[in-house]
């Protein structure tokens, strides 16, 4: 099997599966958009999804993604790119000229040099808060009960906030941490979620997501770094 059919077989089971998911909570399948998270992967990956019609794709690391996409950027009709990685202050300049969304606002700091850099460059992106659902020390994002105050303070800042963004514990039931962003989202007057991977975006697409992002799902195992 070619790659390009390979990626184009894989895409076609994830629309699918999110169309199925969705509708069975009664919603819309366009309601939920599939990024396909290209970190990692060949240019023959990423040009395949691109040849089958994937236009919406997540990046971890602000370098990769200028690798992947820089030439890219102005000559794909309609290639939308966001950040699903943990941003550092220091690469806030290029992250802006690059990617349309920010997925990961996660700290005060971090909120205030966007709200610079988004002035400086007349380009607003916009941007989701990420959540730690799980509470993980390990684990970048607002603990919940901090949420509301984070987020009223992204706004007081005039950053364009349109969603939230959680990735549940690895082995805990992803359900309960969907909700809970949910209920924040709700509170707060937040539409867009996005929530769900390879592993559980079915799930995602069932509970409320908006946004789910996957990368093994649409591209298969990544290969070992060198």
């Amino acid at each position: 099997m070619t790659v390009e059919r390979e990626i184009a077989d894989n895409l076609q089971t994830v629309r699918g599966n999110t169309a199925t998911a969705a509708a069975r909570a009664g919603r819309a399948a366009a309601s939920v958009t599939v990024v396909a998270v290209s970190k990692s992967q060949p240019d023959e990956r990423i040009a395949a999804a691109l040849t089958a019609g994937q236009l919406v794709f997540g990046e971890n690391r602000v370098q990769e993604a200028q690798t992947h996409w820089l030439e890219r950027r102005d000559v794909v009709p309609g290639l939308e790119l966001h950040l699903v990685g943990p941003l550092q202050t220091n690469k806030v300049k290029d992250a802006v000229a690059l990617f349309d969304v920010i997925q990961t606002v996660d700290r005060p700091k971090l909120a205030e040099h966007l709200a610079r850099t988004f002035d400086a460059l007349g380009v607003p992106r916009r941007c989701f808060v990420q959540i730690n659902t799980g509470e993980e020390a390990q684990k970048a994002g607002v603990a919940p009960a901090e949420a509301d105050d984070f987020i009223a303070t992204c706004r007081k800042l005039e950053l364009p906030i349109v969603g939230l963004m959680c990735i549940p514990p690895a082995d805990a039931p992803v359900a309960p941490h969907f909700a809970l962003l949910r209920r924040i989202a709700e509170r707060n007057d937040i539409v867009s979620l996005s929530m769900g991977m390879s592993a559980d975006y079915e799930a995602a697409a069932e509970l409320g997501a908006t946004h789910v992002r996957v990368g093994r799902g649409v591209f298969g195992e990544r290969a070992p770094r060198a």
